[in-house]
């Protein structure tokens, strides 16, 4: 379906489950078809494509209060008064923004590996950024097919399963019919920018939440997103955090990208519906 917000149709997938009504609000370089893993487990999904992006990529705009906002139309569209909201990765940026401000819209909060402070982005500077993301701008300046697409991303992400045919659907849905990608790269740098060096409100988040991160960040033994350490921490400040889990194993992407990962991920989904 799509539904209208500020400068155009957000695209929204609903995914028939066993469960009560998710947000799921996916990543910077994502889209919805993040969340087909995670839909395999029977959850009753509300995937949109945040603007920029999939088949919303005609919308214009960005910012994590702006896709917050989107957000809400998106409830009212479908007369959802209060749900369970999960974000991963800048999704849960968003979802904290969506939770402190609209706290009456959700019934209790999944994070993973996202939405809490990276100890990364402290450190992080305007032309560190404009490097870290200059590969991905330039992929934007090149047309692609979808196997050529396909390999690509396999050998940046070597945890994922090129064979599985989700992975494709995932990384198809990046790109235009004539080969480009549909995320601008302007709108993926000023995302970023707004999710490193913006300020975070997840100090006065007030409903149930569970957090969820990965043991790695890209690939094997890298550094994490969140350290074991850093997880305890923000659930001993936080006292509506449940205790952190960690997922063995997986890295950022992996945490909903491969099945292993979507399968710890539904089970603390689970909990957060209970």
């Amino acid at each position: 379906m799509f539904v209208p917000v500020e400068g155009g149709d957000l695209a929204v997938e609903i995914h028939d489950g066993d469960t009560p009504p998710v947000l799921a609000i996916h990543g910077v370089s994502g889209s919805r078809k993040l969340w087909n893993w995670v839909a395999a487990h029977q959850f009753s999904l509300v995937a949109p494509d945040l603007r920029g992006r999939g088949d919303s990529h005609t919308v214009p705009g960005a910012g994590i209060s702006r896709h917050a906002d989107d957000m809400v139309r998106v409830l009212d569209a479908l007369d959802l008064t209060s749900v369970t909201v999960c974000g991963m990765s800048m999704g849960g940026y968003v979802a904290v923004d969506l939770a402190v401000r609209y706290p009456e819209r959700l019934r209790a909060l999944v994070l993973v590996d996202g939405g809490l402070p990276m100890a990364a982005h402290a450190a992080m500077t305007d032309e560190l950024l404009t490097a870290a993301f200059a590969p991905q701008v330039a992929a934007r300046e090149r047309t692609w097919t979808a196997d050529e697409y396909l390999t690509v991303q396999a050998t940046l992400n070597p945890l994922i399963d090129a064979t599985d045919p989700l992975i494709r659907d995932y990384f198809a849905h990046d790109l235009t019919e004539d080969g480009h990608l549909r995320l601008p790269a302007d709108t993926l740098v000023a995302d970023a920018k707004d999710v490193i060096f913006g300020t975070s409100r997840w100090r006065e988040l007030t409903v149930p939440t569970w957090f969820v991160h990965a043991e790695w960040s890209t690939g094997p033994d890298t550094p994490p997103a969140y350290t074991v350490e850093q997880a305890a921490a923000f659930a001993a400040a936080l006292p509506v955090l449940r205790e952190p889990v960690l997922i063995n194993e997986v890295d950022h992407g992996g945490t909903v990208m491969t099945r292993a990962g979507a399968a710890v991920t539904g089970e603390v989904l689970a909990d957060a519906l209970k």
